[in-house]
């Protein structure tokens, strides 16, 4: 059952509504691969504008999103029109993503290299207008669950949803992308690979954009924005950064969401993977989607429990817990790269030329990495419901309903993150003496094993430590959260009736003014 239950308020979605929403999530990481995983390859070695350059760029653009972003945001808490608050976003940005990537990815390659600084140009302005797009979609994904429910045992299925959705976009992705750098000369450097690349990628997102517009339709309508509905007060810009300082919830999940989505970058980065299996193992082709594709079967059991913990204990506790658990795991994974090259019994092998040829090395590798990569590709997108939570807190904080702002705060923080972790990796290689990324068929450098060390684990074990730290004072734990729909659904009750706003912030505050005496 889907609507809002006249005893409690509580707005709660429809299976399908919850399943096919979150696949926005999926269209969106359909593009962090083509994109973000990419781009600094393509820049360096299919537009030769140097390895440095493409990778600190991709974090330089982040300077600018500190002011579209915000505008974005603002934009969304003021639409209202016809098509509602989220879809017209969802559909005008996954337009300009696609547009501008098959610009980027088919164009900017037939510039002459005589034209240097054209090419130069054209990098800058089309990923500049890259991110717009994904802004304008990305943050749909974290603002649009404000009307989708706010039942609490519902909110938790959204994660499971969501990353069904995100291995749907960016497990395709990682799918296809090495079976046709198989075709092409050279690879992922290979223009060729980048032009049968994005249209690939961008069929997949316009698919899963359509099915997430269906999905959200019935709920992108006044009666489900905040407690105030159609009367909701028209917030000012220059208000947004009070409200920020005042939702610490926000400002912890940001740091959480932050160290989550920066260990999910770096350790799945293209040129991380491509060092690891085939530099350093020199076996990509033989290890690199049989590891994916193991990573994924361990993350199944963590979404059940993911879900479970949350309906349970909390969102918090839920991420918490099996953050932990990859912390742990790591600590394993880390200890078998550091002893990788002691001989032929210290490096991995799943298939020898009579079938499977398993070693000590290769099966606590896997145990490690598989148990910990589940755990966290299982929480890695679990702030993103968070988001709703605290916009929820907001609400009942201050009576304001501002989910644009929220969402675009959100996804700025994914994008600094997502755009740092190309930049780490390109400073990390320059490091070790190397002009260009290394690709699956680059030979083995020294000193290449440290950088990998690094980038896999070190880095990630962090950035969830981080983590940890920021959610130990997450204030909206899963009995915090009932108490805030439920004050919400009787404030929202009471202004339909009309009462006024300031007067049912008064009246109803804590649980406790919610029963009945």
């Amino acid at each position: 059952m889907s609507e809002t239950t006249p005893n409690s308020g509580v707005n709660r979605a429809r299976l399908y509504q919850l399943v096919l929403f979150p696949l926005n999530n999926g269209a969106t990481n359909v593009y962090y691969v083509l994109v973000l995983s990419y781009i600094a390859t393509f820049g360096a070695n299919v537009l030769a504008l140097g390895t440095l350059f493409a990778s600190v760029m991709v974090t330089g653009m982040r300077l600018c999103d500190a002011i579209t972003d915000p505008i974005i945001g603002a934009l969304m808490d003021r639409t209202n029109g016809k098509f509602g608050k989220f879809r017209p976003f969802m559909v005008i940005g996954n337009g300009i993503m696609a547009a501008s990537i098959l610009v980027l990815y088919g164009l900017t390659p037939l510039i002459p290299d005589t034209m240097m600084w054209a090419r130069y140009a054209a990098f800058v302005s089309l990923y500049f207008v890259w991110v717009i797009g994904y802004t304008f979609q990305t943050s749909c994904t974290r603002s649009g669950q404000t009307v989708l429910t706010s039942d609490p045992n519902q909110r938790p299925l959204f994660t499971i949803f969501n990353t069904v959705g995100s291995l749907l976009g960016m497990g395709a992705m990682q799918f296809f992308a090495p079976i046709l750098a198989k075709n092409y000369e050279g690879g992922y450097s290979s223009a060729a690979f980048f032009r049968t690349l994005a249209p690939v990628g961008i069929v997949i997102s316009v698919a899963l954009t359509i099915l997430a517009v269906i999905g959200i339709w019935e709920k992108d309508q006044p009666k489900y924005f905040g407690i105030g509905g159609a009367k909701t007060e028209k917030v000012r810009p220059s208000e947004y950064l009070e409200i920020i300082r005042h939702n610490q919830p926000m400002q912890r999940l940001m740091v959480a969401g932050a160290g989550c989505k920066l260990a999910l970058s770096i350790a799945t980065n293209t040129t991380v993977l491509c060092m690891l299996y085939g530099c350093m193992m020199g076996n990509y082709d033989g290890l690199y989607l049989p590891m994916m594709v193991l990573g994924y079967v361990f993350s199944v059991p963590f979404f059940l429990l993911t879900v479970r913990t949350s309906q349970k204990q909390g969102q918090k506790a839920s991420l918490m817990k099996y953050v932990s658990v990859a912390l742990v795991c790591y600590v394993g994974v880390l200890a078998l790269l550091l002893l990788w090259g002691r001989g032929e019994a210290f490096t991995l092998s799943i298939l020898g030329e009579n079938g499977l040829a398993l070693n000590l090395y290769t099966v606590l590798f896997i145990l490690f990495f598989g148990i910990g990569y589940g755990a966290y590709y299982a929480t890695a997108d679990m702030p993103i419901p968070m988001v709703a939570d605290c916009s929820d807190y907001e609400t009942y904080r201050s009576g304001k309903y501002i989910p644009g702002i929220m969402g675009t705060l959100f996804s700025l923080v994914d994008k600094l993150v997502s755009s740092l972790s190309a930049t780490v990796v390109g400073v990390a290689v320059g490091l070790i003496g190397l002009d260009i990324l290394p690709t699956q068929y680059s030979p083995y450098t020294p000193g290449m094993n440290v950088v990998v060390i690094v980038l896999f684990c070190v880095i990630p074990m962090v950035a969830w430590a981080a983590t940890l730290i920021a959610m130990k004072g997450y204030a909206l734990t899963g009995e915090k959260m009932k108490e805030i729909q439920a004050v919400n659904a009787c404030r929202k009750q009471a202004i339909a009736g009309g009462m006024s706003m300031e007067e049912a912030m008064q009246k109803w505050q804590t649980m406790e003014d919610v029963r009945p005496r």
